[in-house]
This record gives structure tokens, C-alpha cells and sequence, in this order.
């Protein structure tokens, strides 16, 4: 049965049950409590996609693992997207490792579709950057040290928009 033809389970995967349901069974008393903010600084482009300038956020990690304290793996982080590694780290990220796998950059970075998007007019241009950030349960730390960072490096990277692109 081709679910994109003929119907097929469509049903949404509860991601949040799921969590709540696996750090229970991790032993945790307390649900974890989702961030939610009303006043998300999320706003429609000023021009077409077509003119605007499109930056990256992952959260998969840069290259190399926690070793040797690895400080990258805990903090916002840029590459140039002409020297874009041919994988990320994603070994110490939390995702469903036995349903997926990250072999393919592209599906967590997707460098070559937004060029060829580029290329052919549908997206004005790319920001030099693409920028990481940390999965961390810290929601203080998202808010009030990574969030401003990532606006910070996306505002001097002259970007118009973000493709938020978590694993």
C-alpha cells in the first residue's frame, strides 16, 4: 500500500506522548514541560522568497564528538556553507536511532537542494553561514543565551529567513 496514493495510515506521530512516556520509563517523576511562548518574534517575509536571503539552523552537531571536551557540542556554532562537512555529529543527539539514521547530510543539513533552489530563482540567495545549536534540556539556556545568539549571527549574516532544520 503507497500511503501518498491510496490513503495509508496518516496518522501524526505523538512525538510529546512519546517523550513523556520515555522519560517516565527512564524513572523521571515529572513530565517534562514543553516551551511555549506567545510573543515568538516570528513574522512574515518582507519580501518573496524568491529576493530574500535564507539562512540554516540545525541542531545536529559540528564534526567530533564530546572527547576531549568538546565545548562545541554545548554551544552555538557557524560554518561556511562552501565548507559544509560532509557529515555532522549526531551520535550523542537524541532521536529515534532505530526508526532513522543521519548517513545523509542532506536530510539534516540540505545544503545541495537549497543551492539548486537558489540557482533556479526560488530562493534569492543564501546567508554565507549556516549556524548549530545544542540540544540541551536547558530551556534557560535556549532562552536566554542560544535563542539571542542565533539572532545575533543571523541579524549580521544579513538574513531574511531561517530554516530551522532540527533532528
Amino acid at each position: 500500500m503507497d500511503p501518498h496514493t491510496d490513503g495509508g495510515d496518516t496518522k501524526p506521530v505523538g512525538y510529546m506522548e512519546r517523550t513523556r512516556l520515555y522519560y517516565r520509563a527512564l524513572g523521571y517523576s515529572n513530565d517534562y514541560i514543553w516551551s511555549h511562548h506567545n510573543d515568538a518574534p516570528f513574522a512574515t517575509l518582507k519580501r518573496p522568497l524568491a529576493e530574500s536571503k535564507l539562512t540554516v539552523i540545525t541542531t545536529a552537531s559540528p564534526p567530533g564528538g564530546p572527547r576531549n571536551g568538546n565545548q562545541r557540542l554545548k554551544e552555538v556554532w557557524s560554518e561556511h556553507f562552501e565548507q559544509a562537512p560532509a557529515d555532522l555529529n549526531t551520535e550523542f543527539s537524541a532521536w529515534d536511532k532505530e526508526a532513522t539514521h543521519t548517513r545523509d547530510r542532506e536530510s539534516y543539513l540540505p545544503v545541495l537542494a537549497l543551492q539548486e533552489l537558489v540557482a533556479a530563482g526560488r530562493i534569492g540567495s543564501l546567508t554565507t553561514q549556516f549556524h548549530g545549536v545544542p540540544t540541551t534540556y536547558s530551556q534557560r539556556q535556549t532562552i536566554e543565551q542560544d535563542a539571542p545568539e542565533i539572532a545575533r549571527r543571523c541579524r549580521s549574516d544579513g538574513s531574511d529567513a531561517a530554516l530551522l532544520v532540527p533532528l
